[in-house]
């Protein structure tokens, strides 16, 4: 092997490695992302604060979140890294393998949670540490199972958005440059995250539920809001995340996967 094409073997390994590793942080998050988001808990409790009662679309709303979004921040991020090193073409096909692998979670799951349970699982758990009576078996599959529309209304929407992230930053890449990540990460982030906010809501809660547009937009509103905050906020882990990356693949390299990844993009 002549030193050239051990220098490119090499070079070829720590671009592969870097995408599973990209790869497997954001698979990871998305699924878990999921899987907690049956969980609604209030952002002005965790501060000790008293609910907002903000006065939206004629409804007072308070910032009562899914649990999801204390980590979806770590998709975004991971969005805008695989697009930046990998193109539209990398964020497409880790997305649709994410949605491959949430909709098998959530088979393995309905199957789980239907199989009958065991009379001393029962038993033993008929009760809970303060002796008031608990069924373990509903509350098992209460926070495992989700509705048909919450789980359609999440993939339609993730799917949907991480598309319209890669385009826009793409598209901002455009008059950017290599400069200014900042701008086509959280301007990606911020439009692809509206739709995301709308999308999930609409479909869950309007077509498969009984809440009126005005409630959808309200609660799509609080959320966005959230988003919109914490993409400004984690600017600066995007660019930590570009500094480990860069000095592990080595300047040069870094530098020409991102055009390549640009290049293949623009085609």
């Amino acid at each position: 092997m002549t030193e050239t094409t051990s220098a490119e073997h090499k070079s070829e390994k720590k671009r592969t490695n870097l995408f599973l590793v990209l790869s497997g942080i954001f698979i990871s998050n998305a699924l878990l992302a999921e899987l907690i988001g049956v969980k609604i808990f209030s952002a002005e409790a965790l501060f000790g604060l008293p609910g907002a009662q903000l006065p939206i679309g004629g409804e007072k709303l308070d910032f009562n979140l899914t649990a999801g979004v204390i980590i979806w921040p770590i998709v975004f991020i991971t969005t805008d890294i695989i697009n930046e090193y990998f193109g539209k073409a990398g964020v497409k096909k880790v997305s649709i393998l994410t949605v491959i692998l949430i909709l098998y979670a959530f088979l393995v799951i309905s199957a789980v949670t239907g199989l009958p349970p065991a009379q001393f699982w029962l038993d033993v758990n008929s009760t809970d540490a303060s002796g008031n009576p608990f069924d373990i078996n509903y509350a098992y599959n209460s926070v495992y199972r989700q509705g048909l529309g919450i789980i359609l209304g999440s993939v339609a929407a993730f799917l949907l958005s991480q598309f319209l992230d890669a385009t826009v930053f793409h598209w901002l890449r455009r008059f950017t440059g290599s400069k200014k990540i900042w701008l086509r990460a959280t301007g990606s982030t911020l439009v692809s995250q509206l739709i995301d906010s709308l999308v999930v809501l609409f479909i869950a809660f309007f077509v498969f539920g009984n809440w009126s547009m005005k409630l959808v937009l309200s609660v799509a509103l609080i959320n966005y809001i959230y988003k919109f905050s914490v993409a400004i906020l984690l600017t600066p882990l995007l660019y930590l995340a570009h500094y480990l990356i860069d000095g592990y693949l080595g300047e040069r390299q870094a530098e020409a996967q991102i055009e390549e990844a640009f290049v293949e993009s623009e085609n």
